[in-house]
């Protein structure tokens, strides 16, 4: 295995020249960049990236926690990471927590021994009681919710709360009057700051919230697919639309829906949070909130790298904006 020594002898450069191409590049000629290089390639050096870290005290590894790897949304704000990162010399380290604060607190623990420079947390605050922020752990949270008042954790997100009311205000602004919702895990500030939108919509068309019509889920498929059942067994009561705090539990309600013979949009409209790519493909196609992934991946990656680099004091709460898209799960009911 090449080690630096010999890229210097191939490059005719000294060993520090070296180490300054390959970790302040900006501060070297052109000219000595690409001599440097091309003797890397010569020779397929790699450095050793553990002893770079002992030396700058710094490492250039970012870790990525994610409830679910599985969830198209995460994937599609994983790109968006991984695009600056690159960018910017630094490695993801992908841990899905599969919402286990066992696992969390090893990631984390990664930070605080210098094994990682900090955290991007793609899950809400409080799933379950929150371990971050932490003293001397540089963290962001993306696609989360507003920080917890008091605790300075740094968020990029979308407004829940207004994204909910706006497909709300849709459902009823094509004459529907009884809609239920199915939610993701109670307790999780998503669905907290979702059902908060719900409920605001409701009470500005003097609409009477009912606790009946609220089915929770956990943001899967099959909680999507056992709600219809649960919505099913209201009979003469169920709803005429739903408002699903995800598409996954959307496309699992349609699909059970669909297998006892309800009809969507013909007699129950179905609308999405999140627009993943299938959400366009299926029958019908979902109306959804569409969430900017790939900005969200990169302004919360953007972020944490310039708090790793102390470049500037930390942007707190950052929020992006949300599009409503409007597609063919959502049908006209005529007032009786």
């Amino acid at each position: 295995m090449a080690t630096i020594r010999d890229v210097s002898k191939e490059a005719g450069v000294s060993r520090a020249t070296v180490t300054r191409v390959l970790q302040t590049p900006e501060k070297v000629t052109e000219k000595t960049k690409k001599k440097v290089q091309t003797a890397i390639d010569k020779l397929d050096y790699r450095p050793n990236m553990l002893s770079q870290t002992f030396r700058n005290k710094r490492s250039n590894t970012i870790v990525v926690m994610v409830p679910n790897i599985a969830n198209p949304l995460f994937a599609k704000i994983i790109s968006g990471i991984e695009a600056v990162a690159q960018e910017h010399g630094y490695n993801l380290l992908l841990g899905d927590t599969h919402n286990s604060r066992e696992l969390e607190a090893h990631y984390i623990g990664l930070v605080e021994t210098q094994l990682a420079a900090g955290v991007l947390q793609l899950s809400s605050h409080s799933t379950h009681p929150s371990i971050l922020p932490k003293p001397n752990v540089k963290a962001v949270s993306i696609a989360g919710t507003a920080s917890t008042e008091g605790i300075h954790f740094p968020t990029v997100r979308i407004d829940g709360a207004l994204a909910a009311k706006t497909a709300v205000d849709y459902l009823i602004s094509q004459g529907h009057q009884r809609i239920a919702t199915i939610t993701g895990p109670m307790g999780n500030s998503n669905t907290e700051q979702r059902l908060e939108g719900y409920k605001s919509s409701l009470n500005s068309a003097n609409i009477a919230f009912d606790n009946e019509l609220i089915f929770e889920g956990d943001f899967r498929l099959a909680s999507g697919r056992s709600a219809a059942d649960k919505i099913l067994a209201l009979g003469k009561q169920r709803p005429t639309a739903l408002f699903c705090m995800n598409d996954e539990m959307a496309i699992g309600v349609i699909d059970g829906l669909s297998a006892s013979g309800v009809s969507v949009p013909g007699d129950m409209s179905v609308t999405g949070f999140d627009d993943i790519e299938f959400a366009s493909f299926m029958n019908p196609r979902l109306t959804t909130i569409a969430q900017p992934a790939k900005q969200l991946g990169q302004r919360g990656a953007t972020l944490l790298i310039r708090m790793i680099e102390e470049q500037s004091p930390p942007e707190l709460d950052i929020v992006l904006p949300f599009n409503f898209i409007i597609r063919n799960s959502v049908a006209k009911r005529e007032l009786k």
